[in-house]
């Protein structure tokens, strides 16, 4: 016997959620990445990622019929070993969720193909899943009343793996495992009457299989089951219909068991199925082949149209087929005057499909589409029927890919409409049609089909899909890009669609895997953009988002530079709204910080290698390197996070120095750049006071840095408290000269100009030097030079004792060191020669205004370092010496004319 449609429909539900990554797959209105907890360890994010990819994928096929059934269940059956895979010690709730969607699906898909052995692993991975949730769910509660919350919670899908454990064992022939799971689907009935109806009709297709398997008393026993939980509770009974039909089932069954011994059962089935629902079959329920004349005594009694096709069911569920053909057309023509008729035609068309008699079928069809256009019309609730009869067989020629077949049965729907007439269904037969001319690759007729059906509903989404479809397939660019705008302006008419997050955002979706299947890149970046857009779920804006960096990214090869800024800016804009998308649920009282860890961490780590590569490019550099650190802001700030936070801003902060360093650049724009380095450092050194705190960094040179920056900001923006700054960098643990010497330069470039700045981190480097061992000569050189650059003026007539006296120390510190016979060989010459000539001039400068005894200090100085000159010393010396001589006798003769003391 056949299991009723409305059986199958009841219990083959489609499970067409769409789990995402930190979203739950059993609550569309709650993500579950605001409470999932970081899962350890080093690979199994994308290994979680991928098993949740391939799973949606996979389900997504649902919409298509790209798939077989087994391959689908397959598709899962990997999905949910990778989610296995992924499991920790301590599993996230939403992680423990998910694992029990997935392998009570997987379980069940493999109960649907046969595969018992499979189906019982993933069913007891289920309850197992769902035993570890009740035990996380009540530790946390903090009440009775929240106990019972979450066990209710859980029975849900415990009562759901029960029954798929009870068809797996119906179906290995283990009556009393059978039993046993329906017995605990019995006691969870009194927490969820609702399931009430469900494991009725579930026991009803026990004793049907049992039945046609000759296991009589199995049978009796669960259609028993089915009558008595279809009583337990009428707001959720399957309908008195339907209680009928197991009581009557029933009867058949005690009759075939043992028609002696089990008579008076029958008959009591009988009498309380008529009770339930009165129906012809009851008095014929024992058919045989010689109940002919009682069946054709029913045709003379006025019962309804709908007992006598009741009655034809009931004869070919018990394999009367060539008496209830029979039967059926004497009721068509005893029925043939009345305006019903057309019920008694239908169903002689299904009964027909039904048992693959098709071309008996299509030629009914042909004949009602013949009787229909000219004579007598069907009633519009049966034609509606039939069409969808129709559909149905189309649709399921089209899933076994036998295209021409499954045009030919929406041909016979389409002869059932009138020439220019209008109807939204009528755009989507055509829209069907044109997808089976697209599969026989067949253009012109599928072009003709599309313009029929924007003819009839020109603002679909589903129209303009198949536009879209057709131009790809013809490599017309501009023509796909004018229909995904299209498609854009419908899905946002579609509000309701797009709330419910499956058909205009599965349409837009496939455009670009449509693109990227016909290698047109630049029309499947234009799809996810408009889907990233459009799309209301944060989560899958964020993946359409993932696959256009992805996209971008492929192309960027060898290019020129101009078109790699251009990409870089592209790249730079699906950040930014990716940006946009996780900040948006913290606005949100409901949501939390960790919405989105996993995808903060992926964007973050993308920005940080674009940043990286964008050497030639500082201003992107930066930029990458910012909205980095704004990822990460989403992320737990453990120790790795907060490194990564601290050398983004680090690097913003010298990336925004060297571009403020470019005098050509208006004076407004540097100061804004120096303005912003300064709130990078700001920001840097708070990261790093927390990171400070997380262990010893003994070699790292961040604060050395972040003083430096921002010395440079400062010294740049005429900020007069970069001398305070200076003394911090005395206080670092490890100064070193290098950062001396930098600060010492910085503070003289332009346009920063703090000589007495600079002449105090220089005699700080000569503290270091002299510190050393060995000194470093060649750095102690020049920076006695740059001193006496700073003491010296630049014209005698500007000096002072003060400075002379100061600039003179440094003079007296080189000899010292050329003093030393071990240090002197590697003080540079030209440095000796620079400082003698300096010296010499100074006192040449004193000399010419008269100022004679410190001309002779300065030139005496400078006659010093002339023994130091080794080979160059000749060079030098009979000039030296002769204007030396000049300046000790014009000493002398001022000395002569001085006046004496008495």
């Amino acid at each position: 016997m056949r299991r009723p449609n409305r059986m199958e429909a009841e219990l083959r539900r489609c499970d067409s959620e769409m789990m995402q990554r930190g979203r739950s797959p059993r609550d569309g209105s709650q993500s579950c990445s605001q409470k999932r907890s970081r899962i350890e360890g080093v690979h199994q994010e994308p290994i979680e990622e991928s098993a949740v990819n391939l799973w949606n994928w996979t389900v997504m096929r649902k919409m298509g019929p790209t798939i077989s059934d087994l391959q689908r269940i397959k598709l899962r059956h990997i999905a949910c070993k990778l989610m296995m895979f992924c499991e920790v010690s301590d599993p996230p709730e939403e992680m423990v969720r998910r694992q029990i969607l997935m392998a009570m699906k997987t379980g069940k898909g493999w109960v649907d193909v046969g595969n018992l052995t499979l189906a019982n692993e993933f069913l007891e991975i289920a309850m197992n899943s769902l035993e570890k949730l009740y035990a996380q769910l009540t530790k946390r509660s903090t009440s009775e009343a929240d106990t019972h919350i979450h066990k209710a919670d859980v029975e849900k899908d415990v009562f759901r793996v029960l029954s798929y454990q009870a068809e797996s064992a119906v179906a290995e022939g283990d009556f009393q495992k059978a039993v046993t799971c329906v017995q605990r689907c019995k006691d969870i009935l009194m927490r969820l009457p609702k399931e009430s109806c469900y494991l009725s009709l579930l026991c009803y297709n026990f004793g049907v299989e049992t039945y046609e398997l000759k296991g009589y008393e199995q049978s009796s026993f669960w259609l028993s089951q089915s009558y008595e939980i279809g009583k337990m509770d009428k707001t959720y009974s399957p309908g008195q219909e339907m209680l009928a039909r197991v009581l009557r089932l029933l009867a058949t069954v005690y009759l075939e068991w043992d028609y002696k011994e089990y008579q008076d059962k029958a008959i009591r089935a009988i009498t309380m199925a008529n009770e339930e629902n009165l129906h012809p079959a009851g008095d014929s329920i024992n058919f045989t082949d010689s109940s002919c004349p009682a069946v054709t005594e029913l045709l003379h009694h006025k019962f309804s149209l709908d007992i006598f096709l009741d009655t034809t069911k009931l004869l070919l569920e018990h394999e009367r087929e060539a008496i209830g053909f029979n039967f059926l057309k004497s009721v068509t023509q005893l029925f043939e005057g009345s305006p019903d008729v057309g019920k008694a035609i239908l169903l002689h068309i299904e009964l027909l499909l039904q048992r693959m008699k098709e071309p008996l079928a299509k030629k009914m069809i042909e004949d009602i589409t013949a009787s229909h256009n000219t004579r007598k019309q069907l009633t519009p609730e049966i034609l509606n029927h039939l069409h969808h009869v129709l559909w149905d067989r189309a649709a399921k020629n089209y899933e076994m890919k036998r295209y021409s077949e499954a045009l030919s049965w929406y041909k016979y729907s389409l002869s059932f409409y009138s020439t220019g007439q209008i109807d939204q269904n009528l755009a989507k037969l055509q829209r069907n049609m044109a997808a089976c001319y697209l599969h026989l690759e067949q253009f012109e007729k599928a072009h003709e089909s599309v313009k029929e059906a924007e003819r009839c509903d020109p603002n679909s989404i589903f129209t303009q899909f198949y536009v879209y479809k057709i131009a790809v397939l013809e490599k017309k660019s501009q023509k796909a890009f004018d229909a995904i705008v299209a498609m854009g302006k419908s899905a946002v008419q579609l509000d309701t669609l797009l709330t419910d997050g499956v058909m205009a955002t599965s349409l837009l979706s496939l455009t670009a895997q449509i693109a990227l299947e016909n290698e047109q890149q630049s029309v499947a970046i234009k799809a996810l953009e408009l889907l990233s857009q459009l799309l209301q779920d944060n989560q899958q804006a964020l993946t359409a988002l993932k696959c256009l960096i992805r996209l971008v990214l492929s192309k960027i090869t060898v290019k020129s530079q101009e078109e790699i800024t251009n990409d870089m800016e592209t790249l730079l804009t699906y950040l930014t709204a990716a940006l946009q998308r996780l900040d948006a649920p913290i606005r949100e009282e409901s949501k939390t910080l960790d919405t989105g860890v996993s995808e903060a961490h992926w964007f973050r780590k993308i920005a940080w290698n674009l940043a990286v590569q964008c050497e030639n490019c500082p201003r992107a550099m930066r930029d990458f390197f910012v909205i980095s650190f704004k990822f990460s802001q989403f992320c737990p700030p453990d120790k790795a996070v907060l490194l990564a936070q601290r050398t983004c801003l680090l690097m913003a902060a010298a990336v925004d120095l060297d571009m403020g360093r470019n005098n050509l650049l208006p004076t407004d724009q540097q100061t804004e750049l120096l303005t912003q380095a300064l709130k990078h450092i700001q920001s840097c050194r708070e990261i790093w006071k927390v990171l400070k705190q997380t262990g010893d960094f003994p070699k790292d040179r961040t604060d050395t840095l972040l003083l430096l920056y921002e010395f440079e900001a400062r010294a740049k923006l005429n900020d007069l408290s970069i001398g305070s700054l200076l003394d911090k960098v005395w206080e670092l643990p490890e100064v070193d000269i290098k950062t001396l010497e930098t600060i010492a330069s910085l503070a003289m470039e332009s346009p920063a100009h703090y000589p007495s700045v600079c002449k105090r981190a220089l005699k700080m480097v000569l503290t270091l030097l002299r510190k050393q061992e060995p000194t470093d000569i060649v750095t102690f050189s020049k920076c006695l030079h740059s001193l006496v650059c700073l003491s010296l003026p630049s014209g005698i007539t500007e000096a002072d004792t003060y400075v002379l006296e100061e600039a003179w120390g440094y003079f007296e510190d080189a000899l010292r060191i050329l003093g030393n016979t071990v240090l002197q060989a590697s003080y540079p010459q030209v440095e000796i020669i620079w400082l003698m000539t300096r010296a010499w001039n100074t006192g040449i400068y004193q000399y010419s205004t008269g100022r004679y005894k410190e001309a002779e200090q300065w030139c005496g100085l400078g006659m010093r370092f002339l023994g130091h000159l080794g080979t160059l010393k000749s060079s030098y010396e009979s000039q030296m010496t002769g204007l030396y001589s000049e300046v000790l006798d014009k000493l002398d003769n001022t000395k002569r004319f001085l006046p004496k003391e008495e």
